[in-house]
């Protein structure tokens, strides 16, 4: 069976959009992330079914060559993590909208923020393409959806997540042989436990790789003896994500895919499984949406992840590659759409229009603003609607008399405005 760098999806984002740490360029923008320190559930609490497993657990880490000394370090101060569990049944780039992941892991903020930290690795970056094929830009992205260029690497222990996960056992043999991976990296001396902090998935570094990963791909790119993904140098992670994406098919000198327009009142194929010729689709009334002729990187499929009126793609073999990264269409799309900018093309050209309310990206952002602004806390002023901009309409709402639904909609906008 083929086994992705996950076999699920933490995607940078997985609703804590990446990690922690710094590169430094600038104020660092800000980015929502779970963080231990506020949140109780991701702090360890006592639970005896939890604390059972981990010891019969260590038996069978035993029995497979983990010592004792190892067992006792990495285990020290970790635990039950109830809010990994949540997350694992709420990951944003299987539950938002195309237009609302962009708007997470790709705004222009973050573009602008990461073009000099890519000017800055052109050169690292290029030797790495050299080695493996692939382009500067898409790694990147991958490294800018997954840590916020390395700003944001993640604070949760990788031990406490990837145990309470194995527990939990909903994927238990997956996180397991996590856990037992990074028991292995500690064991080797390749990374001391207290620096094995990640995501709540248990990944872990500038381009967030599972235990599983690292082990099976890191490489010592810039030959200082070590394979080091946790420090604020770069180069051996993005090094090692090229390896993955190489060992996995990725075709050198290809795209991932492209915007592309597509007939009015266009009714043929949708979908990863309407791989045809590059003709074939230039048949239907297919174009480049930037202008331009359709590459032909071998059978392509269609996407129009939010229908044919919206933004919609033409994707090629390379991207089923980036899906060996995190299997989610949204994540390729949000790694090719980066990548894309930070190589210097412009925002879509395609319009994602209004929401079910009627709304468009911006009357959303301007809610958000204008509820913060009369004092009604709506959150980062980014146009996607979560829990704590409904809080904030419902508090509006009642405080105004008026029906508390905690839905967006244009009156309320026009009274907040």
């Amino acid at each position: 069976m083929s086994i992705n760098r996950r076999h699920f999806s933490f995607g940078a984002m997985a609703f804590g959009l990446a990690g922690c740490g710094g590169v430094g360029v600038g104020t660092m923008p800000s980015v929502s992330r779970p963080d231990p320190a506020s949140d109780p559930g991701l702090r360890p609490q006592p639970n005896a079914s939890y604390d059972a497993w981990v010891a019969a657990f260590k038996e069978r880490a035993t029995a497979r060559g983990i010592t004792a000394q190892t067992l006792s370090a990495a285990f020290r101060g970790q635990g039950y993590l109830p809010g990994v569990v949540e997350r694992d049944r709420n990951q944003t780039e299987f539950t938002r909208s195309l237009e609302d992941y962009l708007a997470i892991v790709a705004p222009e903020e973050k573009v602008r923020f990461g073009r000099p930290l890519f000017a800055r690795q052109r050169g690292t970056l290029a030797q790495i393409e050299a080695k493996y094929g692939v382009p500067p830009h898409v790694l990147a992205s991958v490294w800018g959806l997954e840590s916020y260029f390395g700003t944001k690497r993640g604070t949760i222990p990788v031990i406490s997540a990837t145990s309470t996960l194995a527990w939990e056992g909903r994927r238990g043999t997956f996180f397991e042989s996590n856990l037992m991976d990074a028991l292995r990296i500690v064991q080797t001396g390749d990374a001391r436990p207290a620096q094995l902090v990640g995501s709540w998935a248990g990944a872990m570094g500038h381009t967030q790789l599972i235990p599983n990963a690292y082990q099976a791909n890191a490489v010592d790119f810039d030959g200082d003896g070590k394979r080091d993904i946790w420090t604020d140098d770069p180069t051996d992670a993005l090094a090692t994500t090229a390896r993955f994406l190489s060992r996995a098919g990725w075709r050198r000198g290809q795209i991932w895919g492209l915007e592309v327009t597509v007939p009015q009142g266009y009714s043929g194929p949708t979908g990863r499984g309407t791989r045809q010729s590059v003709s074939a689709w230039q048949a239907l009334g297919i174009r480049a949406a930037k202008g331009g002729g359709l590459p032909d990187h071998g059978p392509a499929a269609l996407l129009a992840p939010m229908g044919t009126g919206r933004p919609t793609f033409l994707v090629y073999h390379n991207f089923n590659m980036i899906l060996r990264y995190n299997p989610s269409e949204n994540y390729g799309l949000g790694v090719g759409y980066m990548a894309d900018r930070l190589n210097g093309t412009g925002p879509l050209s395609g319009d994602f229009g209004p929401d079910r309310n009627g709304m468009t990206l911006e009357d959303r952002k301007a809610l958000q603003a204008g509820l913060t602004r009369r004092g009604y806390d709506a959150g980062k002023a980014d146009g996607v609607i979560g829990k704590k901009t409904e809080a904030a309409i419902r508090a509006y709402q009642q405080a105004e008399g008026l029906p508390v639904t905690g839905t967006p909609s244009k009156a309320l906008l026009a009274r907040v405005t």
